[in-house]
């Protein structure tokens, strides 16, 4: 019996990781995408096929749409099939309201976020869509609880580009459904992985979690137990779900 490929953007570090380490753990072959995080992602490798796993990672920036489709046709090359893709890069900047914002900024984030798992989202359907000769597939997408919350002062274009994120699961969920692929989406609310450092302020999570009804900040672990539940068999009729991962919040 042939074992499942699941292909995770953004896995050298955080939920990617994560993600990558459990899928591998119940069955999968693994490949994760890096920007420039070589060795994390290495590690990751390293750790899968410690506990006998199969893992490659591929150098690939999510903005490009030439690196998204060398990404697909090394998973091709290495693996020979896709069943399941994870939308999980994504970026944010330091905190900041709107006025002090300027284009650039705002377009790296949609680049990254909306542009990039679109494009990877096109890939995986021309692979897994039983109209263009596969054998049907799961996408999860990445979101936010910052969609439906706006992140005021601290990063509303984030925000922004995860309620674009939840609108493109729930037509694209409908959009394929017929040609044997589910898509979801998973909707992490205060995790506790390195964004918030790249959002300049790390002690985020502990200053935020009396705002949470568990009082306390998720674990990537956590929202990766999600994810691969949604890739599973066992999530076999859920389709066009967003799937909070907030503690309450």
């Amino acid at each position: 019996m042939e074992q499942k490929v699941v292909l995770i953007t953004g896995g050298s570090r955080g939920i990617g990781a994560e993600t990558a380490i459990l899928a591998a753990s119940k069955g999968w072959h693994v490949c994760i995408s890096y920007k420039s995080k070589k060795e994390e992602a290495m590690n990751v490798v390293r750790h899968i096929e410690r506990d006998g796993g199969r893992a490659l990672a591929v150098q690939a920036d999510i903005r490009l749409e030439g690196d998204i489709v060398r990404l697909f046709q090394e998973t091709d090359n290495n693996f020979g099939r896709l069943d399941a893709l994870v939308n999980n890069a994504g970026i944010v900047a330091k905190q900041s309201k709107l006025i002090d914002m300027d284009a650039a900024r705002i377009q790296n984030i949609l680049n990254v976020n909306v542009l990039g798992s679109f494009l990877c989202s096109r890939e995986a359907i021309k692979r897994m869509s039983k109209e263009q000769g596969g054998k049907g597939g799961i996408i999860v997408n990445l979101s936010s609880a910052a969609a439906r919350i706006g992140s005021p002062n601290d990063f509303i274009d984030y925000a922004a580009s995860k309620g674009a994120i939840d609108s493109m699961t729930l037509g694209l969920s409908k959009e394929v459904a017929e040609e044997g692929i589910r898509v979801n989406a998973v909707r992490p609310g205060l995790i506790e992985t390195e964004i918030h450092a790249d959002a300049g302020d790390i002690n985020r999570p502990e200053k935020l979690k009396e705002f949470i009804p568990m009082k306390r900040a998720g674990s990537a672990q956590e929202v990766a137990q999600s994810i691969v539940w949604l890739i599973s068999s066992e999530a076999s009729y859920v389709n066009g779900a967003l799937l909070d991962v907030t503690g309450g919040r």
